[in-house]
């Protein structure tokens, strides 16, 4: 942000030197009037957008092919991670750079070519910045180690919608099976019609799972990268987590066709 004079909103802002170092774009207007406060966007990028339009026509950015979540301090834990940093993968797109160089959901990306990632908007900054055909090295957590992929970027599409499963086996019908009930959890459970996963079919309102926005119709298909597809698979994965001193284990749940990542405390409710 920065401190602008009434009517010079929509111009360059320049420094004491008379250097160009941003753009205005936007006021901030709690009144609707002008308050002396605009938002610019950085020299730097305004650049590389000319040069990108004089050259192509069109602004090209780097694009991963992945959807992200933050990492919570619950989700930190349950990966054994150190801070609740970088971003988590929720789901690679089939095709997209970010799969084909071997990412996967339950990936926390956490540098970009050596450079830290402290959250999903900065790398979604960071990979933006990159032009399409960019070989970048991509470090990811996963099984309680760091690793190293080399990802050749993309193009980003017009409309990126990303990591969309067309897969119907993935639509549940109303289960027939009988529900169990996951009391360390809150949650009301049944198989899938189609014997992958566990619908959740009811879930406790005073519980981790309901304040984590866990709902009825979900359906669990990880625990802690181990797929779960009855109750025992469910015990076993929060057994080992306590073996292994975690207090929270990572969900993944499959809703409308898209993956999402929930920690819940182990041993509560």
């Amino acid at each position: 942000d920065a401190s602008v004079n009434r009517g010079n909103s929509g111009g360059p802002t320049f420094n004491l030197n008379g250097q160009v170092i941003g753009i205005n774009t936007a006021i901030f207007s709690p009144s609707g009037g002008s308050v002396g406060i605009a938002f610019d966007i950085p020299a730097s990028t305004a650049k590389q957008v000319v040069q990108d339009l004089m050259k192509s026509g069109s602004v090209q950015r780097g694009w991963l092919g992945v959807e992200i979540q933050p990492v919570t301090s619950d989700i930190a834990e349950s990966l054994g991670l150190k801070s609740d940093k970088g971003a988590l993968v929720s789901s690679a797109q089939d095709g997209g750079p970010g799969k084909k160089a071997g990412i996967v959901a339950g990936d926390v990306i956490t540098q970009v070519d050596g450079k830290d990632v402290a959250s999903p908007k900065e790398l979604a900054r960071m990979i933006g910045a990159f032009a399409p055909g960019k070989s970048v090295d991509v470090t990811v957590w996963r099984n309680g180690k760091n690793e190293t992929v080399k990802v050749d970027l993309g193009t980003l599409p017009a409309s990126d919608k990303q990591a969309s499963n067309d897969d119907s086996n993935n639509k549940q019908s109303a289960p027939a099976a009988k529900p169990d009930k996951l009391a360390d959890l809150g949650l009301t459970v049944t198989k899938s019609d189609n014997g992958k996963g566990l619908v959740v079919t009811d879930v406790d309102p005073d519980s981790e799972a309901a304040d984590r926005g866990v709902q009825p119709g979900d359906v669990i298909t990880s625990i802690n990268s181990n797929e779960v597809n009855t109750t025992d698979d469910v015990s076993k994965a929060m057994t080992d987590a306590a073996k292994a001193g975690r207090k929270a284990v990572l969900m993944q749940i499959t809703r409308d066709d898209s993956n999402r990542f929930v920690a819940l405390p182990v041993g509560k409710g």
